[in-house]
């Protein structure tokens, strides 16, 4: 079969333009308040990072909207009903709310398996009830999955495979409200009769006015819907960003609650009515006080070295080496979102001699890849792996070739090319340049202190390579104060990022990982807006890798040029397919966009344009 030209893909996707054309979308407007980022960022770095946690209060003052609401409750009685009569709980997304719903059924299981030698029963009974649906499976964890979220056919063959039936409960979980994948999960669990909840962050008349399939969801009375909308994004179009800080915030809260019943029934005990339903506004208060930490002086003072330190690593050309455990998919989940909205080379296979180098990798204390994936995921791993006949049955002969080209590089042998586990290290050691940062909560702080620990070790190992070294470290005052006086008498120079975060008696501990998704999204949207990948607060880099993203690409092609929407299109896929060869084999190519407002701006060829981009980068 011949493939399509440049132009043919062009006309084929303005054939169903009016479908993806999404700017009328809150979460796809410039922020008012940080519109000058990418100025502030290269003069004061204290003074970026002040706007961008102060667009994330946007998400608190939702947040508390919704805590007062009552909503919580209604929704964690539900859930609860539930699961006490046999029913399974079902997160599905796809890109960011893929990876939340991967963290959220994490979290669950987690707790149950922290919790066998208390409740052994309880624990057998519930742990295994929660699953992911992720568009691309497991894979899209570490590396996105290229158009899989543009079929609603997909969604509804990955959820009916982990069998979800009547009785279940289903969240859709959508930042824009009209992603194919998810809506096609939420239809697939309504007719197996399971409860669903759509969830997602934009107003309901925008939605039925621009998108029919939502529309369709969102006028099913059968469909609960749990509306988020928070505003704009600090980097336009960014929902990694406010919208899923949002979605984790509530979706954490409402398990919080469904956890608290079900462990005091587990012991039988009865739960205090008023300190149960208090639970959203306690949470409130403790992510109130930890922004207000991330946005201290001081803070935000230590965070912009870091900053820079990783900016002079990456323009050098060195590498960044994260180690975590307890917050490690929060830190897998940053550092898989680069890849796709700065353009940045994603995780490496450590057996792949001809992709790029990752700028960063994250790596976990356990001896192999394989122990790292399961405990990363607290359950073995679950990739998707359909044979074509299958792919056909779903979407036909026409995009069924490419699809099965994609299923192939997805499945269970390939994750385990990606090294996370301490295996991983030979093939990615710390050299003279690079940088080593160590991820940890209160209860990780002897892996650090103590002789032969985890962050120990690594970190004394990186110092004596040549690499610097830095620690995040979320805990209470006490347990910073014991790191302190550590870190005053180790001979390793490591810069410290404290977060004063105190224990509060939330059993999934919401605060401390909204905070630490906060601090990490920061890290690395201001290392890239100093790396030139950021013009304003828009994300010139974005790769036009689905649909939505293609229609966003346009847009702000149209932004820099004088180019209308059909013109920008049919240039941005003569760009596509120009960088398309360096993208399949994993090496670092340009953004898109950028090569198209070059293009147009110097009436140049790509050739030209790429030379110019990376000029005017630096």
């Amino acid at each position: 079969m011949k493939n399509p030209t440049a132009e043919e893909k062009a006309r084929q996707f303005l054939r169903i333009a009016d479908q993806f054309q999404l700017g009328r979308l809150v979460t796809e407007s410039p922020h008012p308040r940080d519109r000058d980022l990418s100025d502030t960022a290269k003069t004061d770095l204290p003074g970026a990072l002040a706007q961008l946690f102060d667009v994330d209060k946007d998400v608190l003052s939702f947040y508390r909207r919704w805590a007062e609401s009552g909503a919580a409750a209604e929704t964690a009685d539900a859930v609860t009903d539930a699961l006490r009569n046999g029913g399974k709980l079902f997160f599905t997304g796809c890109g960011a709310t893929g990876r939340l719903s991967i963290q959220l059924a994490a979290m669950w299981r987690d707790f149950w398996q922290r919790r066998a030698g208390d409740s052994p029963e309880a624990a057998k009974v519930f742990e295994k009830r929660a699953f992911s649906v992720m568009a691309g499976g497991d894979f899209a964890l570490i590396k996105s999955v290229e158009g899989f979220e543009d079929y609603a056919q997909f969604g509804r063959k990955q959820i009916s495979d982990l069998g979800v039936a009547a009785g279940d409960v289903v969240f859709a979980i959508t930042e824009g409200g009209e992603t194919s994948f998810v809506i096609g999960t939420a239809w697939a669990g309504l007719e197996a009769g399971a409860k669903v909840f759509f969830v997602y962050n934009n107003p309901d008349d925008i939605l039925r006015e621009t998108v029919e399939r939502s529309r369709e969801v969102i006028e099913e009375p059968r469909i609960q819907k749990i509306n988020l909308t928070t505003g704009p994004m600090a980097i336009t179009g960014s929902t990694w960003m406010q919208a899923t800080s949002a979605q984790l915030c509530v979706m954490t809260t409402i398990l919080e609650m469904v956890l608290r019943r079900l462990t005091a029934e587990a012991v039988g005990e009865s739960v205090d009515e008023a300190a149960w339903r208090a639970i959203p506004a306690q949470t409130a208060d403790a992510l109130e006080a930890r922004l207000a930490t991330l946005a201290s002086p001081a803070t935000r003072a230590a965070l912009a070295k870091l900053v820079e330190r990783e900016e002079a690593v990456y323009r050098a050309r060195r590498r960044n080496n994260y180690f975590s455990d307890r917050l490690a998919i929060d830190v897998l989940t940053d550092t898989t979102e680069r890849s796709p909205t700065f353009c940045l080379p994603a995780f490496k296979k450590f057996d792949d001699n001809e992709a790029a180098e990752s700028w960063s990798f994250l790596f976990l204390p356990r001896e192999s890849t394989e122990e790292a994936w399961g405990h990363l995921l607290k359950r073995e791993l679950q990739p998707v792996e359909w044979d074509g006949d299958t792919i056909r049955s779903l979407i036909g002969e026409e995009d069924a070739e490419r699809q099965e080209r994609i299923m192939r590089a997805i499945s269970r042998r390939e994750i385990l090319r990606f090294r996370i586990g301490l295996d991983g290290l030979a093939h990615r050691p710390c050299r003279k340049g690079d940088t080593a940062t160590a991820i940890l909560t209160e209860e990780e702080i002897p892996q650090l202190t103590e002789e032969n620990g985890f962050y120990r070790r690594q970190l004394e190992n990186a110092h004596q390579s040549g690499a610097e070294t830095a620690v995040i470290l979320f805990a209470g005052e006490a347990g910073l104060g014991r790191v302190e006086a550590f870190l005053h008498k180790w001979s390793v120079p490591a810069l410290v990022i404290p977060v004063t975060a105190p224990a509060n008696g939330l059993l999934l501990e919401a605060p401390v990982r909204v905070c630490a998704k906060m601090l990490l999204n920061a890290l690395s949207t201001l290392t890239m807006v100093r790396m030139g990948r950021v013009m304003g607060n828009v994300m010139i880099w974005v790769v036009p890798s689905n649909l939505k993203l293609i229609d966003r690409s346009i847009r702000y092609i149209q932004n820099f040029t004088q180019l209308d929407y059909e013109a920008a299109c049919i240039l941005l896929h003569r760009a596509i397919e120009y960088v398309t060869p360096r993208m399949q084999a994993g090496k670092e190519y340009p953004s898109t966009v950028g090569l198209c407002v070059i293009a147009t701006r110097d009436n140049c060829p790509f050739e030209e344009a790429e030379e110019t981009l990376l000029r005017e980068l630096g």
